[in-house]
Order: structure tokens, then C-alpha cells, then sequence
């Protein structure tokens, strides 16, 4: 037997060291790097003229024009939702990591997928962390076609392999993949070591076989990933499904996808009886009450590949404090300091006393820069108690030097928000559309200064 290598592995960024140390050089994070054993690795038995995941198949070096991708069609989920963040479809071999909170509704939306998938193809529903008793009571209880829905309760990634190459499954779920474990390596379920390799074994049986695998991943109190960061760089697909438990409407954001974009979102409703998807998530985010109040304004971002329009909402008020708060939720605390220097640089306006909180409503996290014009919009409205239209949209960058510039899809985004009844858009000056439409007056401005007095 050959000797067992041993290696230190960080568990949050996955940087590798020779010996063990309290602090990660990397991502500076104390007491994350624990031991790695890497097991011995056993020769496959030659088998010609198979392609099983024993067997060991002749590479061919082909050009990137051969290589025939019609036979690899995607197929449905049965939710646009959940076809959206994954690019269009499940892909065939594809390794699609899955996670969100306890309770979050991880296993509620797989298993109605899968469900609903069975009645037309092979699925192979594995769950290590439940009894299948458990999960027939589920499916029961949401009213799901569970006769053609093929389950298994086992955690050892070996066994499940073998039973699955006899099932031939389309699809199949891992439910989750931290109390996954091998025989070869001598830890315990969830370390290191057991979902990194656990991880790895299932991605290569996945491509060799052409089986799409789902694994449900947990996190962290941080709201990270739990388990090694190195499980996001050996899968295909990273999802999280985040919703607050006092909130009924969960959004499924993609952060790593190499078959379409990143960063789309999909937006489900949590019933009775199940997830049920959300075509028009932008009505949600805009049920505001009768009577406009100052500090309130709707912006309209850009998710994926579908503008979303959403409300942000921000107070600002005197401070007893000799260090005012600053405090954001659902956008970057960093942009919110910047964006205040340049309010005062560029837009005359003093908030060094002033207590300022910002809020986007329905838990929506805005990570790109067209908020910037909206945020301070909104800044302005609160400190000067002034109540904005109720049918005005706002996007836009501003810059460091108080100049206005142009954000991506700019027509798509005033498209949406005329669709959805508003009369008046403040823009920059490049993304005003050349051809008029039809119901709203769009305003293009080129400098904070020129915002300011278009709106106060």
C-alpha cells in the first residue's frame, strides 16, 4: 500500500499549507486550517471497449468544432425559475451544488422538482440526513406524483455510486453532501477531508456518466458555504437559496455556473403546498403603500438577464452620538460611506451629525452600481423631509467627480418600469433612448448637481 499524504487545507478559502498553523495566511482567518488526508490512490482495472466508471477509456484530441454538443441537450426543471439561474436547464453530467439556510426549502423545491422530472425520466432521490419514511411524509403532505420517484437512504458515496451505474438515472440528488463519507479516508462526516473528496468522486462519476448530480450543500452562521472552499472550484453549478424565516418569498441566486450567466435570480412564493415560482418577482418588490413618504424610492437593477424593479428606503436623521451610525442593509456599507463624501463634495450637502440607514425592501442584495443616483436620491428626500413622485424611477452611476455615467441594459430597465405604470425616469444622459416611450418622460443628466435640481 502506498503511503498516505497529509496536507493542511483552510476550510474557507482552500489554500494549502505544509504543516499546521493557527492563522491563514491567505485569507488572515483564525483556526480554519485543519488536517487533510489525501488517500492513496488504487489503479483502475483496464477494461477495452467500455466507458463504465471502472473502465478506462483512450483520451482523442479533438478541435472545438467537433466536439458534438447536440448530444447533450438540456431539459427542464418544470420551473422557469429554477431553468433561469441554471442557464436554461439541467445540463447532462453536470455537478450542481444547491445551498440556503435550515429551512429554507432546500429539499422542499428538489423534491417537488424531482417529483414532478420522475414521471418522464429516471431520478435517483438520495438522502443521508433523513429517513424515507420522512421524506414520503413531505411528499404526501405537498401532494406530489410519488410513484415513479426512486429513493435511497444511505450516506457512503461508493455504495451509492454502484447502485446508481445499475439505475442509470438521469438526475440524481444527493441530500446533502456533508454527511456524505468514503471508506479510504479515515475521518469523520463533514471534515474536510470527507467533502472534498466526496465531493470530487461524485463529480467525476457525474462526467463519466453523463448523470446530472444535484448535492444539497449547508451553511455557515456567516451565511457561507459550510465545508472547504475548494467544493465550489470542483462543481459546475453553485445556487443559494436565501429567505428570511419570518419572509414567505425565497430567492435562488446563482453565484458560479459554467452553462450560463451568473448572478440570476429566481424568486419563489413558500405555501402549503410547496415553493410556487414567481413570474413577475418586480410586483412583489413594489407593493408600497397609498401615501408616499420621504426617503422612499424605487430603482430599477439588473439581475442576470431580466431588470428588477425594487424600493430602497433610507432615513436619515441627528445623531447623539459623537460617531454617527452608518448602517446598510442589502447594499455595501463601503458605497454608502463613498457615495457621502461625494454628496458633500459635489451636492453641497453635510451629514458628518447625521445618522443614516438605508434599507432595500424584500431582501433584495443590489450589488452592482446603477443604485448609486437612487441611494442618493433617497439620502436627499430623507434629510430634506421632501416626498418624491410616487411614479418616479432613478438609476444610475455616479463617480467620484459627481459626474453621472451610463449603466448596461438602459432601455431594457425603463422598458420594465413603463410596464409596470411609472410616468417619470431621472437617467444619465447616455442611456436616455432615442426613440420616446410611450407614457413616461425620461430625464437624462450628466452631473449630481444637474440631478439635484431636476428632483428638489
Amino acid at each position: 500500500m502506498g503511503k498516505k499524504k497529509t496536507a493542511f487545507v483552510c476550510s474557507d478559502c482552500g489554500a494549502e499549507f505544509a504543516r499546521w498553523q493557527g492563522q491563514c495566511s491567505e485569507c488572515k482567518a483564525w483556526n480554519t486550517v485543519t488536517e487533510f488526508r489525501v488517500p492513496s490512490v488504487k489503479a483502475a482495472p483496464r477494461s477495452a471497449g467500455t466507458t463504465g466508471y471502472a473502465g478506462v477509456v483512450e483520451a482523442k484530441i479533438q478541435t472545438l468544432d467537433e466536439v458534438n454538443l447536440e448530444s447533450l441537450p438540456r431539459f427542464s426543471t418544470g420551473f422557469k425559475e429554477f431553468d433561469r439561474v441554471l442557464g436554461g436547464g439541467v445540463v447532462p453530467g453536470s455537478a450542481i451544488l444547491i445551498g440556503g439556510e435550515p429551512g429554507a426549502g432546500k429539499s422542499t423545491l428538489l423534491l417537488q422538482t424531482m417529483c414532478l422530472l420522475a414521471q418522464s425520466m429516471p431520478i435517483l432521490y438520495v438522502t443521508g440526513e433523513e429517513s424515507l419514511q420522512q421524506v414520503a411524509m413531505r411528499a404526501k403532505r405537498l401532494g406530489l406524483p410519488t410513484d415513479k420517484l426512486k429513493t435511497l437512504a444511505e450516506t457512503n458515496v461508493e455504495t451509492i455510486c454502484q447502485l446508481a451505474l445499475r439505475e442509470k438515472p438521469a438526475i440524481m440528488v444527493i441530500d446533502s453532501i456533508q454527511v456524505m463519507h468514503m471508506t479510504d479516508v479515515q475521518s469523520a462526516p463533514g471534515s474536510v477531508s470527507q467533502v472534498r473528496e466526496s465531493a470530487a468522486y461524485l463529480t467525476r462519476f457525474a462526467k463519466q456518466n453523463q448523470v446530472a448530480i444535484m448535492m444539497v450543500g449547508h451553511v455557515t452562521k456567516d451565511g457561507t458555504l459550510a465545508g472547504p472552499k475548494v467544493l465550489e472550484h470542483c462543481i459546475d453549478c453553485s445556487i443559494l437559496l436565501e429567505g428570511s424565516s419570518d419572509s414567505r418569498f425565497r430567492t435562488l441566486r446563482g453565484n458560479k455556473n459554467r452553462f450560463g450567466a451568473v448572478n440570476e435570480l429566481g424568486v419563489f412564493a413558500m405555501t402549503g403546498q410547496g415553493l410556487k415560482e414567481v413570474s413577475n418577482p418586480s410586483a412583489i418588490f413594489l407593493n408600497r403603500g397609498e401615501e408616499q413618504t420621504p426617503g422612499s424610492l424605487v430603482m430599477v437593477i439588473w439581475e442576470g438577464t431580466r431588470p428588477l424593479l425594487v424600493e430602497v428606503q433610507a432615513l436619515v436623521d441627528y445623531s447623539q452620538l459623537a460617531n454617527p451610525r452608518r448602517v446598510t442593509v442589502g447594499l455595501e456599507q463601503n458605497r454608502l460611506a463613498m457615495l457621502l463624501a461625494v454628496l458633500h463634495r459635489h451636492g453641497g450637502l453635510q451629514v458628518a451629525d447625521q445618522d443614516v440607514f438605508v434599507n432595500v425592501v424584500g431582501g433584495v442584495k443590489v450589488n452592482e452600481t446603477s443604485a448609486d443616483l437612487a441611494l442618493i436620491t433617497a439620502l436627499v428626500s430623507s434629510f430634506k423631509n421632501y416626498a418624491l413622485d410616487k411614479q418616479l424611477v432613478v438609476f444610475g452611476e455616479v463617480g467620484l467627480g459627481g459626474e453621472i455615467r451610463p449603466v448596461p441594459s438602459g432601455q431594457e430597465r425603463l422598458r420594465e418600469a413603463a410596464k409596470h405604470g411609472f410616468k417619470r425616469a431621472i437617467v444619465p444622459v447616455a442611456n436616455k433612448p432615442k426613440e420616446v416611450i410611450e407614457g413616461m418622460e425620461v430625464i437624462g443628466v450628466s452631473s449630481l448637481s444637474d440631478a439635484l435640481q431636476v428632483l428638489f
